[in-house]
């Protein structure tokens, strides 16, 4: 039921991590910056061959964690529903879906080979508390695609909440299709949904290094 939002998001979220050592730079505010700094831990992270794959994931997950706001993309994700829900449900679901992005993101960037790619970070706009930061991912045939990174101040930092491709909204992509699932089914069948594809990804993922 994900495979072409994953698609999107992984491409988007592999090529600007792997290839930031491609960037070119741009005059940057603060929250370029945040997403600049978490590109070069994850880079970082990557191009230390002593790492096993468990501890690789690991640091990855907690790069990422520091920067995208899974609370506040949950919530956006899954829109009206998320009124009728109670904290537990709230607290579980955030959890299911901060799970599924990571775990599938973390696969498909481990096994990603696009080297011929490179970023160009464009302007930056904060309005009070909110903030974009605009991309270009550049791939070897000289085409681009737009990229906005949309970003909340929250708790002293800026985090990530959404990620406008091509103009095409990633969260909103995603309140499209779980209210589809939940006006046809249940928010019990949404959940029911996601712990399955959770499982999947869990049973593909590398247990030894």
């Amino acid at each position: 039921m994900y495979n072409w939002y994953r698609r999107i998001l992984l491409w988007v979220l592999v090529g600007s991590l792997l290839l930031a050592g491609q960037a070119m730079r741009s005059e940057a505010g603060e929250a370029q910056d945040k997403v600049r700094q978490t590109v070069d831990d994850v880079v970082a992270i990557l191009a230390n061959k002593t790492l096993q794959p468990q501890e690789r994931r690991a640091r990855i997950r907690q790069a990422v964690l520091q920067r995208f706001g899974f609370d506040e993309m949950a919530q956006r994700a899954l829109g009206q529903h998320w009124r009728s829900l109670t904290p537990q449900q709230r607290q579980e679901f955030v959890a299911l879906f901060t799970d599924l992005l990571e775990r599938s993101y973390i696969t498909r960037m481990e096994s990603s080979n696009a080297k011929t790619q490179s970023v160009r970070y464009g302007k930056e706009d904060i309005n009070n508390d909110q903030a974009s930061v605009h991309t270009e991912i550049m791939s070897d045939r000289d085409l681009a695609a737009t990229v906005e990174y949309r970003l909340l101040h929250k708790d002293g930092d800026w985090k990530v909440y959404d990620i406008i491709i091509e103009g095409v909204s990633l969260v909103n992509n995603y309140r499209t299709q779980f209210n589809t699932i939940i006006v046809k089914d249940s928010y019990a069948g949404l959940v029911k949904q996601m712990r399955l594809k959770l499982e999947q990804e869990n049973a593909g993922s590398p247990q030894k290094g």
